[in-house]
This record gives C-alpha cells, sequence and structure tokens, in this order.
C-alpha cells in the first residue's frame, strides 16, 4: 500500500480506500479528454452545419478537455477506405472509449450526448 491509501493489486487495478481517493478518481473521470473526427464533404451546408453543431456541444459540453480534427474526404480521399467511411458527415469519438461512429449533420444535440457518453 503506498502513502496516499490507494493500492494496485497484480493486475494494475486502482483500488480505492477512502472517500478523497474515490472523489479524485471520479474527478479524473470527469476530466478525460475526449478525441473527435468528423469527417465532411467539402463547404455544403450539411458538412458546414456538422461543423458547427460540433463545436457548439464541444465548447459547452467539454470546454477545454477535447481535440477535434476535421477531414474533408475532397481533400483526403484515400481516408475513406482506411477508416471505414461510407457517409459524411460521420463524427468518429476515438476516445474515451468506447470508440462511437455518427452518421448526419449533428442537429440533434440530444443524441450527440448521449452518443457521446457526455456527463
Amino acid at each position: 500500500m503506498n502513502n496516499s491509501n490507494q493500492a494496485e493489486d497484480s493486475s494494475n487495478e486502482l483500488i480505492i480506500e477512502s472517500t478523497a481517493d474515490f472523489e479524485k478518481a471520479l474527478a479524473n473521470i470527469d476530466a478525460q479528454k475526449y478525441v473527435l473526427r468528423l469527417y465532411v464533404a467539402g463547404n455544403t451546408l450539411r458538412s458546414m452545419r456538422a461543423i458547427q453543431m460540433l463545436k457548439k456541444i464541444c465548447e459547452q459540453y467539454l470546454a477545454g478537455r477535447y481535440e477535434m480534427e476535421i477531414i474533408d474526404i475532397y481533400q483526403q480521399p484515400e481516408i475513406l477506405e482506411k477508416d471505414h467511411i461510407f457517409a459524411v458527415p460521420t463524427l468518429i469519438k476515438e476516445l474515451p472509449l468506447p470508440l462511437q461512429k455518427l452518421i448526419g449533420d449533428l442537429t440533434n444535440v440530444d443524441k450527440v450526448i448521449i452518443a457521446l457518453d457526455i456527463a
């Protein structure tokens, strides 16, 4: 057992032994960084709406704890097959796990929040 009243078992899982340790672990979960990739097709209305909605959602619910990459499939067509993109706009949440894939312009904010597992 170490000085912070936490112990690790042989599988490297953290064992929480106090309320303070639990609150610290919970704070770390809340601070998880989201890694998002949005695939769009040029400057179409649907693509621009998806970009605007994603930025709005990230700033409102994930301020300071997200990375966003926007990929234009017209500029990088080879990425479609590599990343298994069959429709655009498509949003992929890489982190935190599990990986999630959303297709559409992201206008239904409630569905996006649920799919991204944003608390």
